[in-house]
């Protein structure tokens, strides 16, 4: 099963952003994620409309933080990337009326709802200048 890891590496693109005073171009970015600009810039433009990063075209542009890290939250950037799901777990409907079934997954949703909203109070609590303190120690 494959893990999505778009949080994680936002988080990290975001924090390596607030220790530079000048512009970091997506290229870089991607170089340090190891993936495509395209993947970059596209995820960027996410954190851009909800005003967290800001871009500046042309020669010596890139992406620049535009709002303090400790005035951003996991669950914020979490928001931003548009993220519907926690979890990857799913529940089956191949057989709609067997009442099993249906117990099974009354009970499996409860638990994962529950479990996603201590996750996303949690994801509030935490600024990612925190995170940025942890990482100078």
């Amino acid at each position: 099963m494959r893990k999505d890891s778009r949080l994680s590496r936002v988080l990290h693109v975001l924090i390596h952003l607030n220790s530079y005073s000048h512009p970091i171009t997506s290229e870089t970015l991607a170089n340090m994620l190891m993936t495509n600009p395209v993947v970059v810039r596209r995820t960027m433009a996410l954190l851009r409309q909800a005003g967290y990063v800001s871009a500046i075209k042309g020669h010596n542009g890139g992406w620049l933080l535009a709002t303090p890290l400790t005035d951003i939250t996991l669950f914020d950037i979490h928001q931003a990337l548009g993220e519907k799901n926690l979890f990857v777990i799913g529940l089956t409907d191949e057989h709609s009326n067997c009442p099993i079934e249906h117990a099974v997954n009354s009970a499996l949703q409860n638990a994962m709802d529950d479990a996603e909203a201590l996750l996303l109070k949690r994801f509030a609590e935490v600024s990612l200048a925190e995170l940025a303190s942890q990482f100078k120690k």
